[in-house]
């Protein structure tokens, strides 16, 4: 596998892996939501890296490497040498805001013989990523591991971007097949988090919008325990996520608050939070967060072969405002745990797509570290 890997800062290009001479590149670019709708920096990137399959995303914070930039671009070119891949798209506003449906689109555009993994791109404002799995999913006849995200806007909640092969637009979907016998590509997902408070149980939602906890309006529960805090929703929910462990359920996953409706005290997450499951407030500190990615940079590394060539790696937002001058040292210890040479890149997110850390099958996750591996 051959790698490029550079980031613009003031209009000038700073290389992080030179420049060289690569084939058909997979192109990924991520970057702050605002800096992708300059068409001056569109140009730039395409002038740059003038390459027919570029992916466009945006952040809540770029990573590259070690680093983890604001307001950026960063730009990885990957050239497989032995394998292959296929991206499609489709826009969640041509369904109606149907995820489920906008999941299963996506993954029929994607011939199955010899697919070996799937890597999802997707805006983050209208999307829940749950059923977008869910869509997925069932069509998924071989059981091939998902990985990827969410895309974000940093803390403005307002709109995020993605597309492929042209300027970066709202309601954007991307899947990304990756085919080949000798890719070895492995993902894993953790978090940090710890819940705290009583146990409560979701008496009235809707898909990812939740209503009532204990027949109580869900905002009025969360502006209690925010107290002053409460005045910056749905910001300072970030830092409270829910602990949802579904009916039926062996293991919870944790959900992030996206935005919140005053008039009916409803609140909008990132994936779906059913009624009658047991649900409780999250809290985290940074030790947590670092010890979090590094769990899952072992789980990533389990029963792999290969060394891996490039890691992709998406975290939460939310772990990034907790952790905020420190955040790097999140990264710090994924490069300890799978090599310090590892190249990297990936973005902070509205929600992570990856294989609960003991399962098999994918769930949307937040607040995690979710990393995907990949070699030849």
């Amino acid at each position: 596998m051959k790698i490029v890997q550079a980031y613009l800062h003031k209009n000038n290009w700073n290389y992080s892996i030179e420049k060289k001479e690569i084939n058909n590149p997979l192109v990924l670019v991520f970057g702050e939501r605002k800096t992708l709708q300059d068409q001056k920096v569109i140009d730039a990137i395409n002038d740059e890296f003038p390459y027919k399959n570029i992916i466009f995303g945006s952040t809540a914070g770029e990573i590259l490497g070690a680093r983890v930039l604001e307001n950026s671009v960063t730009v990885t070119a990957l050239e497989f040498q032995k394998s292959d891949y296929l991206i499609k798209t489709a826009n969640i506003l041509d369904f109606n805001k149907d995820s489920k449906t906008l999941g299963e689109n996506l993954i029929k555009q994607l011939p199955a013989k010899n697919l070996k993994h799937i890597f999802i791109i997707s805006e983050g404002s209208y999307v829940n990523g749950s059923a977008l799995i869910e869509g997925i999913e069932k069509h998924n006849s071989k059981l091939v591991k998902i990985s990827g995200g969410l895309c974000g806007d940093n803390e403005r909640f307002d709109k995020t971007l993605v597309s492929f092969q042209e300027n970066p637009k709202e309601g954007e979907a991307v899947i990304i097949g990756l085919y080949g016998e000798e890719l070895e590509i492995t993902c894993a997902s953790s978090g940090g988090w710890i819940p705290f408070g009583p146990e409560r149980i979701i008496t009235k939602s809707e898909g990812n919008i939740l209503y009532e906890i204990d027949g109580v309006p869900a905002l009025d529960i969360y502006k209690k325990y925010l107290g002053d805090k409460a005045l910056d929703l749905p910001h300072s929910a970030l830092l409270f996520p829910l602990n949802v462990k579904a009916k039926g359920k062996s293991y919870p996953v944790v959900r992030t608050i996206l935005n919140i409706n005053e008039e009916d005290k409803s609140m909008i997450f990132a994936g779906d939070v059913p009624v009658q499951s047991q649900v409780q407030l999250m809290m985290a500190s940074i030790d947590a967060i670092v010890e979090g990615a590094g769990t899952a940079a072992k789980k990533a590394l389990e029963d792999r072969k290969k060394a891996p060539e490039v890691a992709l790696l998406i975290s939460c937002i939310g772990r990034k405002l907790v952790m905020d001058q420190q955040t790097e040292e999140e990264i710090e210890e994924v490069l300890t745990t799978i090599g310090n040479q590892t190249p990297c890149t990936g973005f902070y997110s509205y929600g992570e797509i990856a294989p609960h850390l003991n399962e098999e099958n994918c769930e949307l996750h937040n607040q995690t570290m979710t990393l995907t591996l990949i070699s030849e």
